[in-house]
């Protein structure tokens, strides 16, 4: 997926998004760091242009929640200016998004992370990629591109904020002889 494939597929969330919540009212977008946040900022920015409302953006860091590492924190949401307060996710729609969906494993990890915060009325997921392959029962609301892989194959999305440039890219895993 190229610069153009990106803000196309980002334009058509932002538009599925409205459909789908009649509006942004009681909406927030929460980007899962590092490039969930970006993504969720250029959706933010195309909802602000459709619909000329204030855009709720928080971001969160599921690293300690992740079930492959060892230890616990507190509190992982921050408000996206980098306050350190929690925000009141209680009784709201959020909106968490991504760059890839793959086992599902790190959307597990951020919604534990919102449960820690309070109740949310719902939780859509958003993902500019979706690659296949879940271990948890877990399905995206929102798509720019599914693009099945094997499991020697690995997807990266390049972000101009992050990477200098916009593009999805496959990559070949490399086999270990022995």
């Amino acid at each position: 997926m190229d610069e153009t494939g990106m803000r196309r597929a980002l334009t058509r969330i932002a538009h599925e998004i409205l459909e789908r919540n009649k509006g942004f009212e009681n909406c927030m977008l929460i980007g899962v760091r590092t490039r969930g946040i970006y993504l969720a900022r250029r959706i933010a920015e195309r909802i602000m242009e459709i619909e000329n409302v204030p855009v709720p953006i928080g971001e969160i860091d599921v690293t300690r929640y992740r079930d492959d590492r060892s230890g616990r924190m507190e509190r992982a949401v921050h408000k996206s200016d980098g306050a350190a307060s929690g925000m009141d996710i209680q009784n709201k729609k959020i909106i968490l998004f991504d760059d890839v969906l793959f086992t599902g494993r790190t959307v597990r990890a951020a919604m534990d992370a919102l449960m820690d915060l309070g109740r949310p009325q719902m939780i859509q997921l958003a993902v500019l990629v979706d690659r296949g392959h879940r271990e948890l029962p877990i399905r995206p609301d929102y798509v720019g591109k599914n693009i099945p892989t094997s499991r020697l194959e690995s997807i990266e999305v390049l972000l101009k904020e992050v990477d200098g440039s916009d593009q999805v890219v496959i990559t070949q895993y490399r086999r270990q002889n022995g």
